[in-house]
């Protein structure tokens, strides 16, 4: 399992012990250095996920040691400690370049919580730009189609606002999230994070937390204070996918937060603020949500201000080639090999299939072909069955799309147990099925999660 590296820099090596050791403790792998130039030897043998600086050190001084961590290594969080009476000099440090700074003595929890919220924010900036990347090469929403021209037309205006809330409809795949993305980096929240949730994703009595946030101790698995994605979001956009699933005893509580902007962490006494755009998404019908009882109006009518709908990829065919043409040179890209090509013949049986799982199907087909066919021309017969006319063709794909749906939906359950009995912490989930991070990140993503 994957675990951050945090290197400590600081003379006093009492210190750095007790800090190795509850660092370690809390999960963490950490290295240490004594002084700024043992410091920077480090970083340059092996990279750090963030560094615990100390503000005065021997002979480099820590502000020297920060000028060179943000030199050499931009992005790169650094959290300063200064002694008591170094104050000043510590919030010139944070102007600087530093993430943030603790005095001494401090408690632990109060570094976790810090360590936890910058994590976080690093590892939202990472997505971002992996997804800022993988639009630019593969975006679903490429083509030329009527369809497609007029969703386009309608989303630039509708990414101008800063404010106008948006539910986004569309059979799964389509690319909801890919057009909620590109909403956002449009609009003047562009510089602001785009923060993810699937509502169907994680278990009921998880999912206020991950929104909202958690006090130590508010439930079972929560060891330190967290930030929520609310809060991670300020300033930018956050985009609720599936929000049909949202439980009904949480409706109620993301509708004040929409309706007064202010939110209460869980086991929390006192409220907080977020300035956020909401964007949410659905393959449900969610006005028959409502008259089942399952969806409450009032959040329904606050999150419907703008409605746009995502057209399934057989109702708009002329697109295909153009996608193809996308998936498989950014899958060729990823996988470090040529590309394949799709003659004439091959074309065809993709034009006459009915893509029941849309653009998401088509990208992974591209991706079983590059894997399975690297630089070859892909004969008809190297497509999987499905996309072979015959008797009871039509039955066999029903037959096939049913039982992708149930091995996805048996995958989903074995996710959400996991996290659920990890309390939310993806690494350990991962770990407890017997994934690494990187490929449980893939079928996270692969099944919509994230």
């Amino acid at each position: 399992m994957m675990r951050s590296q945090i290197l400590i820099v600081d003379d006093e090596k009492s210190f750095v012990r007790s800090m190795a050791f509850a660092l370690s403790e809390a999960g963490f792998h950490t290295r240490s250095a004594h002084t700024g130039e043992d410091a920077l030897t480090l970083l340059a043998d092996e990279p750090a996920d963030l560094v615990l600086l100390d503000l005065r050190l021997p002979g480099m001084h820590g502000m020297e040691v920060l000028a060179e961590v943000t030199r050499l290594y931009p992005g790169l969080p650094v959290i300063m400690i200064s002694a008591h009476g170094d104050t000043r000099a510590a919030v010139q440090a944070v102007k600087a370049g530093a993430t943030d700074y603790l005095t001494k003595p401090f408690a632990l929890d109060e570094l976790l919580h810090i360590i936890d919220t910058v994590t976080d924010r690093a590892r939202m900036q990472e997505e971002l730009d992996y997804h800022r990347q993988r639009s630019a090469n593969a975006s679903g929403l490429v083509g030329s189609s009527q369809a497609m021209q007029a969703l386009w037309q309608t989303l630039q205006r509708v990414a101008a606002s800063s404010t106008g809330r948006v539910l986004l409809l569309g059979e799964s795949g389509t690319g909801k999230a890919v057009v909620a993305r590109a909403i956002h980096e449009q609009s003047p929240r562009a510089d602001g994070a785009f923060v993810e949730i699937n509502c169907a994703a994680l278990p009921e009595q998880l999912i206020e937390a991950e929104l909202f946030g958690a006090e130590k101790g508010a439930y079972t698995g929560a060891h330190q204070k967290r930030s929520g994605l609310v809060s991670l979001a300020h300033g930018g956009t956050l985009f609720l996918d599936e929000i049909g699933e949202l439980p009904l005893s949480l409706q109620a509580k993301f509708l004040h937060f929409l309706e007064n902007g202010d939110y209460r962490p869980v086991g929390a006494t006192a409220s907080h603020t977020a300035d956020v755009r909401v964007v949410a998404a659905t393959n449900r019908s969610l006005e028959e949500e409502v008259r089942a009882g399952r969806f409450r109006e009032d959040l329904y009518f606050r999150l419907n201000v703008i409605e746009l709908t995502i057209p399934p990829l057989r109702e708009r065919g002329e697109d295909l080639q153009e996608l193809l043409d996308r998936f498989i040179e950014a899958q060729a890209r990823e996988e470090g090999c040529r590309p394949v090509t799709i003659p004439p013949e091959t074309l065809e049986r993709l034009q006459a299939y009915k893509w029941p799982g849309n653009v998401r199907e088509l990208r992974n087909l591209v991706e079983r072909l590059t894997i399975l066919h690297p630089g070859q021309r892909i004969r008809p017969d190297q497509l999987p069955h499905e996309f072979h006319p015959g008797p009871g063709s039509a039955s066999d794909q029903a037959t096939t799309t049913s039982l992708e749906q149930k091995l996805e939906q048996t995958e989903r359950q074995m996710i959400r147990q996991a996290l659920e009995q990890t309390g939310g912490h993806k690494s350990k989930a991962a770990e407890q099925l017997g994934m690494s991070r990187h490929a449980f990140k893939r079928r996270l993503q692969r099944l919509g999660l994230i």
